[in-house]
């Protein structure tokens, strides 16, 4: 598994490539926490990802609970039909913004944030 940053704004993309399996995925999962800590908004690009195991499904898992904690948005695009499939049966996939492409869900996860603070000043 290989995996690669850029930047798009202020949204960190993390683009994979290769078997997301049980080798990768503590790696996977430790770089996108990662960049949950330093970026509000991080897109999973799985254009590139062949094939995905159990160890995969938990590493999403452990990436959505520290989005939750640190109250940052994650999205995830280029889904192929089998990791949507996979997503949506262990009821994952409504955890992520899910988007088309990365330009879409740059789009989504700003969006999002904005209204997350539209709601925060519309509360004080």
């Amino acid at each position: 598994m290989k995996s690669r940053k850029r930047m798009v704004g202020e949204v960190a993309v993390i683009a994979l490539s290769g078997g997301l399996d049980s080798h990768s995925a503590a790696e996977i999962r430790d770089k996108v926490t990662g960049q949950l800590a330093d970026h509000e908004h991080v897109v999973v690009d799985f254009s590139g990802v062949t094939c995905v195991s159990s160890a995969s499904i938990r590493a999403m898992l452990l990436i959505y609970r520290q989005a939750q904690a640190l109250d940052r948005t994650v999205a995830v695009v280029g889904l192929s039909p089998e990791v949507r499939n996979v997503l949506s049966a262990t009821g994952f996939l409504h955890f992520f913004v899910v988007a088309g492409s990365v330009a879409d869900a740059v789009t989504a996860v700003e969006a999002k944030g904005v209204n997350q603070f539209e709601r925060a000043a519309s509360v004080a």
